[in-house]
């Protein structure tokens, strides 16, 4: 053990006390300890820096020597330092600082990142991260504890996670504007099982939807696909007259009302979807995550991209 580690924080302390009350009896008064209780901290302390601190004349007054003005001046740093601290302990265990992870899955980047600057334009002590992914990696991230809380469509099974409602995320069939289908009343399956699906990749949320909802209006029919990797491109695509698409109406707000994209009427569309806030169950979250939490929650939905889906 070094000399260093046996100082304590008693007998620097005790070092200041009688310094600022001038005595060894009224530093005992002010540290509710007895005289001869601060003068064996006062000692210890001056064993470890082996040099004399503390001068006393006759008259029982006291002096610090020059070793001991700098050795008070390290012990007000560490008084203010610990102040501080606790503070900032403090901050954090209150939820006004910290640091808190948020995933979202790639539909969600169309309000993630205005629903990120709002909080922290109402919490700027806190730091957010925010990962963009597919469902999958998102729901991997969530168990392994890389992320905080994630927001998605369609909630992990495992028992140990937990689901809060956000919102209704509906999900529509789209088309580029002026195609035949979305000019129909509605669109019967063989009119969608002639046209060519663009879908995302494997791990995808919205592509595990459109392969039930095809499955479900081709009873055994064959139908063609095009896996394309994200939502951008899938809307280039589609307007591009590559093919027609499932995909979220948060996604294609935008586009819908400009008229680039124009959403195809089907029977058992739209897709009535929920958003959802992830966490896990046996993780309790810290008072930054449950901030947030009740942030996101408080909002109602109202940071989703409004639309005319029904």
């Amino acid at each position: 053990m070094t000399v260093e580690s046996q100082i304590t924080l008693k007998q620097m302390r005790a070092l200041t006390a009688i310094h600022e009350n001038g005595s060894l009896t009224a530093a005992a008064e002010l540290l509710g300890l007895t005289p001869p209780a601060v003068s064996t901290q006062l000692k210890q302390l001056e064993e470890n820096f082996g040099t004399r601190l503390v001068m006393r004349g006759n008259d029982g007054k006291t002096s610090l020597t020059s070793a001991g003005t700098e050795v008070l001046r390290t012990a007000r740093q560490l008084d203010v330092s610990l102040a501080t601290c606790f503070e900032k302990v403090h901050a954090i265990r209150q939820g006004q600082t910290g640091f808190v992870s948020i995933g979202v899955v790639s539909t969600g980047k169309y309000f993630a990142p205005r629903l990120v600057a709002d909080f922290r334009a109402q919490h700027p002590g806190i730091e957010v991260s925010l990962r963009i992914g597919n469902r999958e990696e998102l729901v991997a991230q969530i168990m392994d504890g890389g992320i905080d809380v994630a927001i998605m469509g369609r909630p992990p099974r495992a028992p140990i996670a937990t689901a809060e409602v956000l919102g209704p995320h509906p999900h529509i069939l789209i088309a580029q504007g002026g195609h035949p289908l979305a000019a129909l009343k509605q669109a019967s399956p063989s009119d969608l099982l002639a046209q060519t699906f663009l879908l995302r990749e494997r791990g995808s949320g919205t592509r595990i939807l459109l392969e039930r909802y095809l499955d479900r209006i081709a009873e055994g029919q064959p139908y063609e696909t095009l896996a394309i990797g994200s939502n951008e491109t899938i809307k280039q695509a589609v307007m591009a007259g590559l093919g027609i698409a499932l995909i979220s109406a948060h996604t294609v707000a935008a586009e819908l009302r400009d008229g680039r994209l124009q959403q195809i009427n089907a029977a058992g569309t739209p897709i009535q979807r929920q958003w959802f806030l992830v966490h896990r169950r046996d993780m309790p979250l810290t008072a930054v995550t449950e901030r947030f939490r009740q942030f996101i929650v408080a909002q109602n939905g109202s940071y989703f991209p409004q639309t005319q889906a029904q």
